[in-house]
Order: C-alpha cells, then sequence, then structure tokens
C-alpha cells in the first residue's frame, strides 16, 4: 500500500510540474516522477525496516538479590544474524553466568554495551531486526575504487625502488672530517669504561607483571570467606579413618553400580550418608545463628564443594537425609556436570545447612576448611595414604583418610563436634551400621 501512494504522489507531482513548464517533453517529465518515487521508496523502506521492526533487548531479571553484573563477552556481533532463543551475549554475577538470547530470529544491527560494562536489571543491551536467521554472510573482498585511475593504484607489493649501485652508501654519511673526531672521541670514551667500576650484573629471566581485573564470583568468594572468618569463632578438630571397608565394598559393587545405575560409585556418596546420620543425632551442627536465636533444621541439606575454573562453588543436595548411596550419587553427579559447564542456577546453590569439601581429590594431605555461613560446621576430607597402625596388638598398613571438621564454637561444643566426628568416623569404617541407623 506504501509503494502505491508513493507512486501516484510522483505522477500527480509530474503531472502538475508539466502545465507550468513550457517545451518541455512529457516523457522527460515522467521519467523525473518515476525518479521521485524511486527515492520515496527507498526511504520507505528504509524506515520501515529499520525503525519500525528494530527491537530493543534488555538486560533480563536475573534474580532478587542480583541488580547487576559484568557484560562478560558479547557471542554475536553487528551483523550477524541469530536464531530464536540463540545466546548473544553472557552476564557475569557474583553467583552465576546469565546467558542472553535473542528473542526472535533476525539480525544484530547494535550493541548497546561494552565488554567488562556493568550492566543493570532493565537496561538496554542489543538492538535486533526480526527477520530470518542463520549464517552471518561472508564478507566480499575489497575492490579498487573505480574512480581511481589505473596509473594511480599502487601495488602493494611492489618493493620501493632500490638506490642505484653506483652510489657509495658512505658519500651520503659524514665527512671525513668529521670521521675523524669520531675515532678519537671513541678512543677516549673506551678508556674511560675501562676505568669505570664494572656495573652490577642484569638479574636473569623476565621480570614481567601481569594486572588481571577480579571476576565478580571470586569476589564474592572473598567477601564471604573473610566475612565468615570475622564472624564465626572457627575451631578444627580432627581425626583418622581407615578406609579398608569402605574401598572394599566399593571396589565389589562399583561395576554393579556403574552397569545399572550408570552412575560411579564413589566415596562423596558414604561421607553424605554418614554425615547426614551423624548430623541427627548431633543437631547443633546442622543449626545456624540469625540474631540472637539458634535455627535447628529437621532436614539435611547438604553443601557440596566443586572446583570449577571460575573459582569454588557449592551446590546443594536436598534433603540428603532421606537418599541412599545410588541417589546421593546421581544428584552429585548431575549437580558437578552443571558446574563445570556454567549451568548452574541460584536455586541450585540456595540454602545448605552443611557442607562437605573433598580436598583429597588434589592430592591435599591436611587442611582447615573454612566454614559457609550462616552454617555451624564444614567437614573436610582428605588423600587417602597407607599408613601403619596398631591392630590387634600388631602393626599392620593399612589406607588412611585425615578428616577435619570446622565448627562454629559459638554453636557446637568440642564434646559434640569431636562427638560428630566420631561418628562420622565409625559408620565409614565399618559401612553396614549405616543400614542399622534410623532415618
Amino acid at each position: 500500500m506504501l509503494s502505491k501512494r508513493v507512486i501516484a504522489a510522483a505522477r500527480s507531482h509530474a503531472f502538475l510540474a508539466s502545465r507550468n513548464v513550457q517545451h518541455r517533453d512529457t516523457a522527460v517529465l515522467l521519467s523525473k516522477g518515476w525518479k521521485v518515487a524511486d527515492s520515496q521508496m527507498r526511504r520507505a523502506q528504509f524506515h520501515s525496516s529499520h525503525l519500525l521492526q528494530a527491537e530493543t533487548v534488555k538486560v533480563p531479571q536475573m534474580a532478587e538479590s542480583i541488580s547487576e553484573g559484568t557484560l562478560r563477552s558479547w557471542s554475536k556481533q553487528v551483523g550477524d544474524s541469530v536464531e530464536a532463543d540463540e545466546e548473544v551475549a553472557t552476564i557475569e554475577t557474583d553467583k552465576i553466568d546469565v546467558s542472553v538470547n535473542a528473542p526472535t530470529a533476525g539480525k544484530i544491527v547494535e550493541l548497546l554495551a561494552k565488554e567488562d560494562d556493568t550492566v543493570t536489571v532493565g537496561q538496554d543491551l542489543f538492538r535486533i531486526e526480526p527477520g530470518e536467521g542463520g549464517a552471518s554472510p561472508a564478507p566480499q573482498e575489497q575492490k579498487a575504487d573505480p574512480e581511481e585511475p589505473k596509473d594511480q593504484q599502487l601495488d602493494k607489493t611492489t618493493p620501493e625502488p632500490r638506490a642505484p649501485s653506483g652510489v657509495d652508501k658512505q658519500s651520503s654519511s659524514i665527512p671525513p672530517k668529521e670521521s675523524k673526531k669520531e675515532v678519537k672521541q671513541d678512543s677516549k670514551s673506551k678508556e674511560d669504561k675501562s676505568k669505570a667500576p664494572p656495573s652490577a650484573s642484569k638479574s636473569p629471566g623476565n621480570r614481567g607483571e601481569t594486572r588481571v581485573k577480579m571476576n565478580r564470583m571470586r569476589l564474592r568468594i572473598a567477601e564471604r570467606l573473610k566475612e565468615s572468618q570475622n564472624a564465626a569463632a572457627s575451631l578444627t578438630t580432627f581425626n583418622e579413618i581407615d578406609m579398608s571397608s569402605l574401598m572394599e565394598m566399593r571396589k565389589k559393587y562399583k561395576d554393579e553400580v556403574l552397569k545399572e545405575h550408570d552412575v560411579k560409585l564413589g566415596f562423596m556418596s558414604a561421607f553424605a550418608r554418614a554425615c547426614a546420620l551423624a548430623l541427627k543425632e548431633i543437631p547443633a551442627a546442622n543449626a545456624s545463628i540469625e540474631g540472637d536465636e539458634i535455627v535447628y533444621h529437621d532436614y539435611v541439606d547438604l553443601s557440596v564443594a566443586v572446583a570449577t575454573p571460575k573459582g569454588l562453588v557449592t551446590p546443594v543436595v536436598r534433603n540428603a537425609e532421606g537418599m541412599g548411596f545410588v541417589e546421593i550419587e546421581k544428584e552429585i553427579a548431575a549437580l558437578g556436570t552443571k558446574a563445570r559447564d556454567s549451568k548452574l542456577t541460584l536455586e541450585d546453590m540456595a540454602g545448605g545447612t552443611f557442607t562437605i569439601s573433598n580436598g583429597g581429590v588434589f592430592g591435599s594431605l591436611y587442611g582447615t576448611p573454612i566454614i559457609n555461613l550462616p552454617q555451624s560446621a564444614v567437614l573436610g576430607m582428605h588423600a587417602i595414604k597407607d599408613k601403619p597402625v596398631v591392630v590387634n596388638g600388631q602393626i599392620v598398613i593399612r589406607p588412611i583418610m585425615v578428616v577435619a571438621l570446622t565448627y562454629d564454637h559459638r554453636l557446637l561444643d568440642g564434646r559434640e563436634a569431636v562427638t560428630f566426628l566420631v561418628k562420622v568416623r565409625d559408620y565409614i569404617e565399618d559401612p553396614r551400621k549405616m543400614l542399622l541407623a534410623s532415618n
């Protein structure tokens, strides 16, 4: 409809002009009318495609407690085509990475923020022109300017002309008289250098430095850990666990579990189950402080520490008190995969009443884990080492793991903390006891 109106207006304009202009050919006036119509059509197409159809995409709502983030990277650039729900940008927060996807298929026409900029919820982020998605067109090769004469188009690969071979290079340099003076000065400078004391030897190796801005997750981790050190009255107790029985059970059933449930049977599920049972017996280790009150939890939400390239995260296995070994292993495996793929959500990490950290996978022999506030305790697992121990009056070699419990002395006394760790030790050294314990 728009193009027909423009053409009609152009024709009427040409008709009116013919009444006031004499000695003009009618064909010339009609051609001018068509030119006007063609320019009006182009303007109409520009405004309809770039002004009416372009859609502005804003920074999405990330969570109730998150109002801003850092624009980590653009997955698409101006001129790139995208499909509906395809990732365009990634925003980094202090907890998770948020993907910003295209609401519809089309082409990116403008980016409204730069990488590493701080963006807030609801801020304009980029503009997209709806249309057909797909791969971006390949860039065309640059051609020479047609208006430039061929004799002025220089070949960039052509080397510069060299000076004639007969010209002496020294003839264009310093005259002979000055060269004599230079010889004298060089001899004096050599004498001065020989008299000067030897300089200090240069230090070997590279002494460069690189400064990298801390990402939001690392800043948040640093803030939380320092807050824990300042707020909690932390104390750590240790114990040794003979892993013989658990290792024998794992060796016997791991292939069967893998075949039937498609999950590997590890040590983490046994420690998670043992902690869930011990927390029921020592409820103060599963409590937290809120103001001037102590909150005792009737459930066990285990925060499992997972190392990622960006930092340590603690996704939560909820209601672990009602899970068996296989169920715990499946949940931990799923959360670990999501953590390494940066797919964890805020719901996956919210809450938690007790934390287990396994530094033994990296070879740690001893360590004092830090409490994850507002929790009251954290269990640290370490590497398994063969050690000589006394069993029934005989010295034997057994696989031993050192475990550490860091607890908040404001909530737990030493008696409760040591009792908790001893119960965990007893469950691990004889896993059959876990079958006899009541939930």
